[in-house]
């Protein structure tokens, strides 16, 4: 494959559609550093709405989406003669034979099974665009600036920006799948391929707290909005949150809202069932 097909993505207008925040934060993060103008969609009517609006030269498009489903959004936007044009890729969990028939059935020019190298979503969108005329082989100084930034990505000591950035949202992604029995600091590191040092600095640069203080903070939050919208006990939702005490539990939320978790919640109207 000449390597010219796979610099052709600067400045184009890539509209992702996810409803998952997380798996929309990651390919955004991917796509910008390959120098596209990302925006983001967050269900299928969302989607079909700025696909008018935006008119991008790629939709990259879930399929297991709340009021609309990528499948019914694809056959809209290929439908309406404003955005007919638009080459529609899926990235879906959703991957069997049937899965991927259906999709192209649907009019996707393609269908990408997750989890996924962006490389590959990279030369595909490439492929696609190319093959539409949006693409093109000539090496200008956009494509220089690209092969620049993904050098200095590769090969630089110090991270970039977007390897900080990729490596927090897919750590995010694991912390927040239960907060009541969350990985240990290793075990996340290893299970997105980095060292704790470099996630805690990814933490850092992104949201200005470490890994631990993160995810203390997530848990708190949660506790606080089922203590406001549930009548759960306090020392279930300790457990729910990960705190195998409830008097740990207690210290950390006052330290946190400035009032232990019972008066929070009589402060707010909310009475305690049992």
């Amino acid at each position: 494959m000449p390597l010219s097909r796979t610099k052709s993505l600067k400045g184009k207008k890539i509209l992702v559609v996810d409803d998952v925040e997380a798996d929309r934060m990651l390919v955004f993060t991917h796509l910008r550093h390959f120098g596209c103008r990302v925006y983001l969609a967050n269900d299928g009517v969302d989607g079909i709405h700025k696909a008018r609006l935006i008119e991008p030269d790629v939709i990259l498009m879930d399929v297991d989406m709340p009021k609309c489903n990528g499948y019914d959004a694809c056959k809209l936007i290929l439908n309406d003669s404003k955005t007919h044009h638009i080459p529609v890729i899926f990235l879906s969990a959703y991957a069997s034979e049937e899965d991927r028939v259906r999709g192209l059935t649907y009019g996707a020019v393609d269908y990408i099974a997750k989890p996924f190298s962006f490389d590959e979503v990279k030369l595909r969108i490439s492929i696609h665009l190319e093959s539409r005329g949006c693409g093109g082989s000539r090496v200008d100084r956009q494509d220089e600036e690209v092969a620049e930034v993904e050098h200095v990505a590769h090969h630089s000591p110090q991270p970039h920006r977007y390897l900080h950035e990729i490596l927090f949202h897919s750590a995010r992604v694991q912390l927040l799948k239960s907060l009541e029995i969350s990985p240990g600091l290793q075990e996340l590191a290893n299970s997105v391929g980095t060292n704790t040092k470099l996630l805690n600095e990814a933490f850092r640069v992104c949201s200005g707290l470490t890994v631990y203080e993160y995810l203390r903070e997530e848990r708190m939050k949660e506790a606080a909005r089922l203590l406001i919208s549930t009548r759960m006990p306090v020392t279930s939702i300790a457990a729910s949150v990960g705190f195998s005490s409830v008097g740990s539990f207690s210290t950390a939320f006052k330290e946190r809202f400035r009032m232990p978790p019972s008066l929070f919640r009589r402060s707010r109207g909310i009475q305690e069932d049992g």
